[in-house]
């Protein structure tokens, strides 16, 4: 057979139109206004042979810049490692079918099961779904969650410190959701805590998201809050970096009840902005709120471990109104990598990461100071991201870094620049850098 596909016959289409008392396909636009309608040819390239193809898509790839990244603010340039994508191709993985079947899905099954495995025990709560498109939309869902645990009370208390990006996805949900969204402002580059039981004391909070490392990579201090939120019968969401969790406290050593945010950390290509991964974890009184679906290990009727749905409370199982959310799909494939990422690294490949990245940090930010151009902002602890402020034309800066091969720093408000080192940024690329902009 030449075709994979074999479109309906004349006479298929006819009998259909007949069914549903219509004359022609035309008809069934006959509501569109014609001045909509598209009457041009299509802009369609001419058909091309392999060779002809793969020659042009090499000449695209090729204007594209190789730039080292000292860049960060959600989207960091870390090392995939090289094995992953062939890991990714394997057939298991590659064609097993819909989980929903599981006798012939076992792959998929299983990749979720330990994708959820590695991330709960990197928040160090007690189950993670699989999964969501990004961080942005997790933060949304784990904001959904806390509202519909609190039950009565629809307000959500959001720190100013989480990046722009996510609470403006966040902001768009609760606008068509009915939730109220206070942004508690920041103070020093952290979340205001004043500010934050302030609101708590007028007892119609549901929860309250905050992030660490904050939007300015500063590891904001916790210590007490979750008692201060749940004193009031709300709930506490932190939103972050999946990585540092390696190093850092985890969400549930803070007293969280959601974690979210973005997996792109765990070794995905920086790729102009996605595919990523968003991730949520919970406690288990909350496992039923958690959008997506959740895996479980059994053992089948051989007494062979095997692997099933076990929740699944999506809008397509239950009705509309009883779902808890219309997330209708899960980064399955961003999963797997995610999985095999941690799995090639372990317990000691993610801490090296997070201290090659913090001493590179670090080293930038002392050449910084000691240059005299740039000047400390913020007096508090930061992993791999940092915020300074600079006498230089940073605009002027970076546009000449870019000619040389870099891509600079981001530019804030008020003259302030973030840079973000990772793990594959040398002694020498960082040197290099300082040496570019002083003489820019």
């Amino acid at each position: 057979m030449s075709h994979k596909f074999m479109p309906h016959s004349d006479k298929e289409i006819k009998e259909m139109l007949d069914v549903i008392g219509v004359a022609s396909i035309d008809d069934l636009y006959s509501d569109v206004p014609e001045e909509v309608m598209f009457t041009r040819e299509y802009n369609i390239p001419s058909a091309m042979s392999e060779i002809e193809l793969r020659k042009h898509f090499k000449e695209l790839a090729e204007k594209n810049k190789s730039l080292t990244i000292f860049a960060g603010g959600g989207a960091y340039d870390h090392y995939s490692p090289s094995v992953i994508p062939h890991i990714l191709s394997r057939s298991e993985f590659y064609t097993a079918y819909t989980p929903y079947q599981p006798e012939i899905s076992q792959g998929t099954l299983q990749y979720i099961f330990e994708y959820q495995s590695m991330i709960t025990e990197l928040t160090g709560l007690e189950a993670t779904n699989a999964s969501m498109y990004d961080g942005a939309t997790a933060a949304a869902e784990a904001m959904f969650m806390m509202v519909a645990s609190a039950k009565k009370k629809n307000r959500v208390l959001i720190s100013a410190t989480v990046g722009e990006k996510i609470r403006k996805v966040v902001e768009t949900y609760t606008r068509f959701h009915g939730i109220e969204l206070t942004v508690i402002p920041e103070k020093d580059g952290a979340t205001d805590l004043d500010s934050l039981y302030a609101e708590l004391e007028k007892g119609d909070v549901a929860g309250a998201l905050l992030p660490t490392p904050n939007k300015y990579g500063i590891i904001e201090d916790f210590k007490g809050v979750s008692d201060k939120i749940h004193e009031k019968k709300a709930y506490f969401a932190i939103y972050a970096d999946p990585s540092s969790l390696a190093v850092l406290k985890t969400p549930a050593q803070w007293g969280a009840d959601v974690a979210c945010g973005d997996g792109q950390t765990l070794g995905m290509p920086l790729t102009f902005g996605g595919p990523y991964l968003g991730f949520i974890s919970c406690n288990k009184s909350m496992i039923r709120k958690i959008p997506g679906r959740i895996v479980g290990a059994t053992t089948d009727a051989d007494g062979k471990r095997a692997f099933v749905l076990t929740l699944q409370a999506r809008e397509q199982h239950i009705r509309r109104e009883k779902a808890t959310s219309n997330i209708c799909s899960n980064q399955s494939l961003m999963a797997l990598y995610a999985t095999i990422y941690v799995s090639l690294l372990g317990d000691k490949g993610l801490k090296e990461v997070n201290e090659l990245a913090c001493d590179g940090a670090h080293y930038l930010y002392d050449r910084l100071i000691e240059s005299k151009k740039f000047h400390a902002v913020y007096n508090k602890p930061f992993l791999k991201e940092f915020v300074v402020s600079s006498d230089l034309d940073m605009k002027k800066v970076n546009e000449y870094l870019l000619k040389n091969g870099i891509m600079g720093p981001l530019l804030l408000e008020d003259g302030k620049v973030e840079f973000a080192v990772t793990e594959k940024r040398s002694k020498e690329e960082i040197d290099r850098l300082v040496k570019l902009m002083l003489e820019a």
